[in-house]
């Protein structure tokens, strides 16, 4: 098991200059890098203030250049909104110029504020989505490959910029079936967010998702898997209820875009609280967010719900201050990780190993 930063890069105030969210996630990206953790995630949202990155591979591509260590992963590329022959020469690319450490992060999508947008229909997402893996399959395997589906048909092309060694890794964003028994079947990686809820609602997750390995011929204990939480080491309960307000913002934003429910006042979108919402004192006790002790008390819970293989964070959220987010980084590292490892071991022994995509592709 390994722990990752991720990056929504939205913004909660009205006129935050776009060129200092970048920047400042480029810096959280490159501390994560000293820090050692394992992979940097991108995410991928237009047209407002809920995500402002429109490519995590054009965010990849510069982080590659000023980190070493870290691998660089888009959660994710929403692939029925692009050219597949274009996006997979972006990938090959990216993933060249990192000199190998691309992680591969996919999805259907889920907003039709965004495929509207596009003139893309959300109705034929899924289908579109595996057409986009049957390509990804093909195009890096041989010097030309051709495709014949439903939604996409290409003559005998060469991609000519190309990874260093094949994707190693794919993973994909999702909590529906579709997307579980896509991963089952091809070998890939499930990740999900595990929202303002708490251990039960990952212990429920992973269930979900054992069910459609097994619907898949597959052995559930040996699936990978990806949770992605809010975390923010704070001083006093008034301190931790503020950066819990931030990310029931992001959670808003989230949920009113996925119900075509967003009403927007010119770049930003007006926060509506979700149907059946909890409380903010609720989501301050599910979330990882308090003294280093609570949250390591609480990661352990988590992990052991969940039997992840992979945990991602988001340190900074909405108006929540950078120097915050900073500090959290370092403290999970530092403090946090000990005290999960002295309950229940080195995080290398916990969790599925990642499937190597060369080699699933291979077998194939």
């Amino acid at each position: 098991m390994h722990f990752g930063y991720f990056g929504l890069m939205g913004y909660r105030e009205r006129g935050t200059p776009p060129h200092q969210v970048f920047q400042e996630h480029v810096e959280q990206v490159r501390h994560a890098d000293r820090l050692g953790f394992e992979v940097a995630w991108f995410a991928e949202h237009h047209f407002s203030n809920y995500c402002i990155c429109p490519s995590p591979l054009v965010m990849a591509a510069h982080c590659a250049g000023v980190t070493e260590r870290i691998k660089l992963g888009t959660a994710v590329i929403v692939a029925p909104l692009y050219e597949p022959a274009r996006v997979l020469a972006e990938i090959g690319m990216v993933d060249s110029l990192a000199n190998g450490r691309l992680v591969l992060g996919v999805g259907s999508g889920y907003q039709p504020y965004e495929f509207d947008r596009f003139g893309a229909d959300l109705a034929f997402a899924r289908p579109m989505l595996e057409e986009f893996l049957d390509m990804l399959d093909l195009a890096f395997k041989g010097e030309t490959f051709t495709y014949d589906g439903q939604h996409y048909q290409l003559p005998s092309t060469h991609i000519s910029a190309r990874p260093v060694d094949g994707i190693r890794e794919i993973w994909v964003a999702g909590d529906n079936e579709f997307g579980h028994r896509l991963c089952a079947r091809r070998g890939l990686v499930p990740m999900f967010t595990g929202r303002w809820a708490g251990p039960e609602y990952q212990t429920e997750m992973r269930e979900r998702i054992a069910t459609s390995y097994i619907a898949e011929g597959k052995d559930p204990e040996t699936m990978p898997l990806g949770v992605q939480r809010f975390m923010c080491v704070t001083e006093s309960r008034e301190e931790a209820l503020a950066y819990t307000d931030n990310a029931r913002h992001q959670m808003r934003l989230a949920s009113a875009l996925r119900r075509r429910a967003e009403v927007m006042d010119g770049a930003m979108m007006n926060e509506i609280p979700v149907p059946g919402e909890i409380t903010l004192e609720e989501m301050a006790d599910n979330l990882l967010v308090g003294d280093v002790e609570t949250i390591a008390e609480r990661m352990c819970n988590e992990i052991r719900a969940s039997r992840a293989s992979h945990m991602m964070f988001h340190f900074q959220v909405g108006a929540s201050p950078q120097a915050k987010a900073l500090e959290t980084m370092e403290k999970l590292m530092s403090d946090i990780k000990p005290l999960v490892e002295k309950e229940l071991g080195p995080l290398e022994n916990l969790g599925s190993p990642i499937p190597d995509a060369r080699a699933v592709a291979a077998a194939e």
